[in-house]
């Protein structure tokens, strides 16, 4: 195997032309994301390097992987050496299965929380974009289980994923960004709530009552140990926060990913070989993956390049839009504030704090529900101004507050 904490490093960028169809070399076994269960599973779960390899056949068993490259062809965008990367990360919202005491299945699955993760060349430093559910796209035609789906207009983001799965969910992104995306995470409800469970619980305060039937959330104000139901219905309400949209959700969801980096980075997985095996077995058996990236090998050597990341050191926003003039219930992208971050992420540079003027989506209400002490963001160039503690600190508290 490829020691992929030396072979990170050598990665791509992409422009808005069209590829040829042949990607670089095979993206030498890299990368992964790091969304909340992203690095969790990437970074905690195989932590443990040699201690897991007599794990190795059983954990690789429970990865799924999905072959983005043979759905999507060569009608993508151009992949581009400049050592940064970018990471589609999706969380799920199938009823189906162990998922259905979230609700009805209705025979389809659409993207409850999306990410996309820019790792910037060095792998020091992540800009992270979140795309509302709700925001209206232009949707390109998608096939799946050889049907395929015409385009559309004015639909909304996450039923990319319903129609098409991952593979459209990434063609619409890259449709959206001209951005390639290097790889896919994707998340389920269960596996979620297993893994924070696993790592017993996450720590929070909250100022004000957060009570969401929906999401199965009621916490009174004051200091909390969030189990991974309850940490579950925190990333998912929008009805108990905020003004009942997408946006104040999305707060929660940034802040809870930065939380649990910081948290991970302190969980003693080496002196407790049951606990470093709970964990990776439950978080690879809560991973969707593309291909390259569907073995334990390869998220090893992903992880190994990533682990100098921490909370600090990430930007998060949200795709700039405002509310639709016909739907109040949806929101549509700002076309020029939002070319400003896909410019940016391209050029891998900072994302520009002009970038979210007028967006409703910076900084939405949601994140004084949840709060501590507020450290002082000092971006020093002009940058986005990113949603952060002033120190590392394994606890939501401050995490939040700096949304």
């Amino acid at each position: 195997m490829a020691d992929e904490s030396n072979s990170v490093s050598a990665g791509r960028r992409r422009h808005g032309r069209k590829a040829t169809g042949r990607r670089r070399k095979a993206p030498s076994k890299r990368r992964r994301a790091l969304v909340a269960t992203a690095w969790v599973a990437a970074a905690l779960v195989l932590f443990g390097g040699g201690t897991l390899g007599y794990l190795y056949y059983k954990l690789n068993g429970n990865l799924t992987g999905v072959d983005i490259n043979a759905a999507l062809g060569t009608e993508r965008p151009e992949d581009v050496d400049n050592g940064s990367m970018d990471i589609l990360v999706l969380g799920s919202d199938s009823r189906a299965g162990k998922n259905d005491k979230y609700g009805k299945d209705e025979g389809g699955a659409r993207s409850d929380t999306a990410m996309i993760v820019h790792v910037h060349e060095g792998r020091k430093k992540a800009s992270v974009v979140s795309i509302p559910r709700d925001t209206l796209i232009e949707r390109p035609s998608c096939t799946k289980d050889g049907e395929e789906t015409p385009a559309a207009k004015r639909v909304m983001f996450n039923t990319a994923y319903e129609v098409g799965g991952p593979a459209c969910a990434v063609k619409t992104v890259e449709s959206i960004t001209s951005i390639r995306m290097d790889h896919y995470l994707e998340v389920d409800f269960s596996g979620f709530k297993d893994l924070i469970d696993r790592l017993g619980g996450v720590d929070i305060t909250t100022t004000k009552p957060i009570k969401d039937k929906k999401s199965h959330l009621d916490l009174e104000p004051g200091d909390h140990t969030l189990d991974g139901e309850q940490s579950l219905g925190l990333v998912r309400t929008r009805h108990g926060v905020g003004d009942g949209t997408d946006l104040g959700r999305i707060a929660l969801q940034q802040a809870f990913v930065k939380a649990l980096i910081d948290q991970i980075k302190d969980v003693n997985v080496f002196g407790n070989p049951k606990k470093l095996y709970d964990l990776a077995d439950t978080s690879t058996k809560a991973l969707t993956t593309d291909s390259e990236l569907a073995s334990v090998d390869k998220l090893l050597g992903f992880s190994r390049g990533l682990k100098g990341i921490d909370s600090k050191h990430m930007t998060m926003v949200t795709l700039p839009v405002v509310y639709d003039t016909i739907d109040i219930n949806r929101v549509v992208p700002l076309t020029e504030q939002a070319n400003q971050v896909w410019q940016a992420l391209l050029a891998d540079k900072p994302i520009p704090k002009s970038a979210t003027k007028g967006s409703v989506g910076d900084p939405p209400d949601a994140g004084k529900v949840v709060g501590g002490d507020k450290g002082d963001a000092e971006p020093g160039d002009g940058s986005a101004e990113p949603r952060s503690s002033a120190t590392p600190t394994p606890s939501l508290t401050r995490a939040i507050a700096q949304g």
